[in-house]
């Protein structure tokens, strides 16, 4: 386990689509290193969830908490169907793109499929903060920053948003309670 660099904004490895991991890799060492530093490198840097490109590896891994009662979840090849046409806009933030949070428009309820870390299959219904980190971090999967969905004009830098927001957002009465204070994704 090593805690890894975690590319910022600019690196193209963020602009990439990640690749598949093939269902015989999962148990390499190889793909079980990169999800072990996926959780230490989360843990170290104090992030809700880190995808593999954060850390320099083009693959579909991504590590997320959902809650604080549970243990990080490890999704392998995620795949998220949005339920519903509803949206709730909140101030995200993210480790590759440190000091800054914006505003980002995200469908409220999700299904997500993967595979855990042993190639078990694993399906989720989200609602919530939980949904919102889970579309963050399976953006990254697919080279999409959140800068590029945000709100431009909710853009602010991190100190600013402690010190005067988060500033209400249109027909979002739940947003402060979605926007998970001042964690990273």
């Amino acid at each position: 386990m090593a805690i890894r660099k975690v590319a910022r904004l600019g690196h193209p490895v963020l602009r990439q689509r990640a690749e598949e991991v093939p269902e015989a890799e999962i148990d390499s060492p190889r793909v079980q290193g990169i999800i072990d530093d996926l959780l230490v490198t989360m843990v170290e840097y104090d992030g809700a969830g880190l995808a593999a490109p954060q850390i320099h590896e083009s693959v579909r891994i991504a590590v997320l908490v959902l809650d604080e009662q549970t243990d990080p979840h490890i999704w392998i090849n995620p795949v998220i169907t949005p339920i519903g046409d509803e949206m709730i806009s909140s101030y995200e933030g993210c480790l590759s793109v440190p000091g800054m949070r914006g505003a980002v428009a995200r469908h409220v309820e999700i299904e997500v499929d993967a595979v855990d870390r042993r190639g078990r299959a694993l399906h989720f219904h989200l609602k919530g903060f939980p949904a919102i980190v889970a579309q963050h971090e399976c953006d990254h999967l697919d080279g999409v920053l959140y800068i590029d969905k945000a709100d431009r004009s909710t853009m602010t830098f991190l100190e600013e948003y402690r010190r005067f927001g988060p500033w209400p957002l249109e027909k979002d009465a739940r947003a402060d309670e979605l926007s998970g204070d001042d964690a990273d994704e």
